[in-house]
């Protein structure tokens, strides 16, 4: 554009919004040039590591969990891409699909980190100190995994059938699949990781159960015309989606956690006190975003194959 277009676009943006364009103008003359630490806050990022021992793998373990935590952020931004928005494409859903995809891609080949990237005497004694924090009370990952499909995907097994659309939002809360790790499973009692994650989250979980209740990846595609429900590019994308997180992703954790927790010897607890083997292993979650995307022998067979 040349620069008197520009100009006069820069007065009609601020003259909708009530700012002189001059005053906006003149405030550039004082306004610093932006640099790469500032734009990124390296500096803030960068001193967010806070080892709890002298165990120097210990910022690994820190780091890659944060490192997590930004790409569930990467991943949140693009499901609200298609849930929030009142129509969609197919080319659109499937574009946004593809770009989750490659970060839950990205997270399972990372985890490579975790299983050659610390030593296991080191995390054997830093461990212990994290007592009862876990990775399971990742509240971002809990609300990709609301955003993503109904309710009832996500409900205990031995539960589903006493669940429906007109049960409350706690009551399905109740009942999540992931409610039986944190809990003793002698007494039913909760344990003390869940009681600090439902203390800081649990008010928060409803409310993004509710608001995703009619968006969630899977109401949007049910939603769209018969004739693109069958996009076949679109549906491979559901079902890449489906099976990355919830069996390739699943599985990739659940191996690296068997390098540091399992052996000859009797499987060490995860941190949080949870059996790991059957709480990671997707043969049993059998946590399913889009059941109606695949045959039954692969439902039969789900995280074997």
């Amino acid at each position: 554009m040349k620069r008197e277009e520009v100009l006069k676009s820069i007065e009609e943006k601020y003259n909708q919004l009530g700012v002189p364009a001059d005053s906006m103008l003149e405030g550039l003359l004082w306004s610093k040039p932006i640099t790469y630490w500032d734009y990124i806050q390296t500096d803030a990022l960068l001193g967010l590591q806070i080892p709890r021992t002298t165990q120097p793998d210990e910022m690994v373990f820190i780091m890659y969990h944060q490192v997590n935590e930004l790409i569930f952020k990467m991943i949140l931004w693009e499901i609200d891409q298609v849930a929030k928005v009142d129509e969609v494409s197919a080319e659109k859903f499937t574009k946004h699909l593809m770009r989750i995809s490659r970060y839950f891609d990205m997270l399972c080949s990372s985890f490579t980190v975790m299983a050659d990237g610390m030593d296991p005497e080191q995390y054997l004694k830093f461990r212990n100190t994290l007592t009862p924090a876990s990775g399971f009370q990742s509240a971002q990952y809990r609300k990709i995994e609301f955003a993503s499909t109904e309710l009832i995907n996500l409900i205990d097994s031995r539960f589903r059938d006493t669940i429906d659309r007109n049960s409350s939002f706690k009551n399905a809360y109740d009942h999540l699949y992931w409610q039986a790790a944190g809990k003793n499973y002698t007494t039913g009692q909760k344990t003390t990781l869940l009681k600090l994650f439902e203390k800081k989250y649990m008010g928060e979980f409803i409310d993004f159960m509710e608001d995703y209740n009619e968006c969630n990846l899977s109401k949007k595609f049910q939603q769209l015309p018969k004739d693109v429900q069958k996009n076949e590019e679109l549906v491979k994308a559901m079902r890449h989606y489906d099976y990355t997180v919830n069996v390739k992703w699943v599985l990739a954790h659940y191996n690296a956690a068997g390098k540091y927790l399992g052996g000859s010897e009797k499987d060490l607890q995860a941190t949080g006190g949870s059996n790991w083997r059957k709480y990671l292993h997707p043969k049993y979650q059998r946590r399913i975003f889009y059941p109606y995307l695949w045959s039954k022998e692969e439902l039969d067979n789900w995280g074997t194959f």
